[in-house]
Order: structure tokens, then sequence, then C-alpha cells
């Protein structure tokens, strides 16, 4: 049994990149920009965040400043991406410029918190196994990264999806 047996199956839950190409042309390359578009929102997020916990701060007379000992970088961004990648579009706002959506393998879409697991995997894998990582994508024939196989997710072109709903 090949790993594309699990491809045919007549239930039909399975992305399969022979029968569906059109899913992952150009995928990866997607997956980098939307990751440049979406780490200036979270960059633009933080800096609100930073000035609300000023404003807190001067309001309080510096009590609210100790606000600024919390982990906020990690705290925005995870925001963001459980809110946005596990939200009802599921893409965050450079995916969706980018025109692709993530879909667990069943051809659902995930929840908040497998989107958080999703960005802790990856900057996990990423502090750990050096950016090296990301080479698995190239090699995967669903252009897949290692947090994707983790988390049983596939990141698909968003057009060919939105056509085959109808």
């Amino acid at each position: 049994m090949t790993h594309y047996d699990d491809a045919y199956r007549s239930d039909g839950l399975v992305f399969d990149p022979a029968r569906e190409p059109e899913l992952f042309d150009g995928v990866l390359s997607k997956r980098f920009f939307a990751c440049i578009v979406d780490a200036i929102l979270i960059g633009v997020f933080l800096a609100l965040a930073a000035l609300v916990i000023f404003a807190i701060g001067v309001v309080t007379l510096g009590i609210g400043w100790f606000l600024f000992a919390l982990p906020l970088f990690a705290i925005v961004a995870l925001l963001y991406i459980a809110l946005t990648l596990g939200g009802p579009k599921a893409a965050t706002p450079g995916m969706r410029m980018m025109g692709v959506a993530i879909r667990s393998t069943d051809r659902q879409r995930i929840g908040p918190i497998i989107a958080a697991a999703h960005a802790l995997i990856f900057w996990f894998s990423m502090s750990v196994l050096t950016p090296l990582v990301l080479l698995v994508g190239l090699f995967s024939n669903r252009k897949r990264l290692l947090q994707d196989m983790l988390l049983g997710t596939v990141i698909l072109n968003n057009d060919p999806l939105v056509r085959t709903r109808r």
C-alpha cells in the first residue's frame, strides 16, 4: 500500500496533489509572503497594545506599566493567529491577501486551539531546528511544513476550494 492509496478513498476526504494540483500551485511562496504581511500586522497590533498599556500606566499613576512585564509579543501574536487562522475564514489577513487558506486533512476548518498550536509548533521548530526546517515543504507532496504534518493540516489555494463548495 503506497502513501497515495489513502488519497483515493471513496469518501474523498484527503486532499490529493495528483488529482487536485491547482490546490497546491505556488502555496509555499504564497505562505512566505503571507508570513511577511502577518508579521507587519502583528507589529502594528503590538504597537497599539503598548500604547494602551502606556495609557493605562498614565491613568493608574504607573501601576499599569507593570503590564509591560507580560510576554506582550506572544500574547498579541497568539491572539492574532488563533482568532484569524482559527476563525471562520480559516486564514490570517496575509493568507487572505495571498489567496490561501488552512484546512484539516478531512477538509474541515480548524479552530482557535489548533491555530494557536500551529503557531507555537512553528516558533518552536524554527528556534530549535533553525529555518532549515522550512525545507520540509520542498519535499512534501502537499507542500506541508512540519507543523502541518504534526497537526494534520494543509495550506491550500482558496479559489479551487471556493469553486468546489458551490
